[in-house]
């Protein structure tokens, strides 16, 4: 039951984040959870995040870019192909330093000169290192917002959300086929919801907040915080 609190507690502020930028459940929870009980992740956290999904997708249905999140999940196939051989070839501390080091460059670009936009091309890419990162390092959202940060608060957490409701079910099919989801799995995460509801009702009033002009500036903030957790990731585990 402590267990439960705490895991909660960390879902309910990944929720939050996310219910307001659009990105950031993982990104705040997986780190905590892994301290908390490692067995949290990925099942009960992909529990988590497809709920978390279909209710922004609910509230913000009309706003989703629905070609853009086609095109971005093309690229995500791939990506996690790609990113199963390039963490055997370059080792889970090389793979999530190439990842972050890609972020980090965008992020640099587009407060600097560079106008990202959603793009078929930019969108098959960014949907590419984003399964890639998923695959390997659970932090696969911020490729694809980066390209969404000029758009309204509404566009990046409807698009976003209709972006991860897929790829973490096809996460959690990749993961049943190879005999790693079970019924504990999918008990724990259900005990997860509840918090995980909490920390999205809060975050209602807080995007609004959020939507006036504070989109790009929090996107930036939490793909830059999801490059430097990679980093502090490959290098603890040298």
């Amino acid at each position: 039951m402590v267990m439960i609190l705490l895991a909660g507690l960390v879902i309910a502020m990944g929720a939050f984040v996310q219910g307001t930028a659009g990105i950031g459940l993982a990104l705040v929870a997986a780190p905590l959870l892994a301290i908390v009980e490692p067995r949290l992740i990925p099942v009960p956290l992909l529990v988590v995040a497809i709920g978390h999904a279909l209710l922004t997708l609910r509230r913000e249905w009309g706003d989703a870019d629905w070609s853009g999140v086609g095109w971005a999940l093309l690229g995500r196939l791939p990506g996690v192909a790609l990113g199963v051989l390039m963490v055997a070839a370059l080792s889970p501390r090389g793979f999530r330093a190439v990842v972050a080091i890609i972020v980090l460059v965008c992020v640099a670009l587009s407060m600097v000169r560079w106008q990202p936009r959603p793009t078929r091309p930019a969108l098959l890419a960014a949907g590419l290192v984003s399964g890639a990162g998923g695959t390997a390092a659970a932090i696969g959202g911020p490729p694809v917002a980066l390209l969404y940060q000029r758009a309204s608060g509404a566009r990046v957490r409807a698009t976003m959300a209709a972006y991860f409701a897929v790829g973490s079910v096809l996460s959690m099919a990749g993961l049943a086929i190879g005999g790693q989801v079970d019924a504990d799995g999918l008990y724990t995460g259900s005990l997860l919801l509840p918090f995980m509801i909490v920390g999205y009702l809060l975050s209602t009033p807080a995007r609004r907040v959020l939507d006036r002009g504070w989109v790009r500036p929090a996107v930036l903030g939490l793909a830059l915080a999801g490059a430097i957790g990679l980093l502090v990731q490959a290098a603890l585990s040298g």
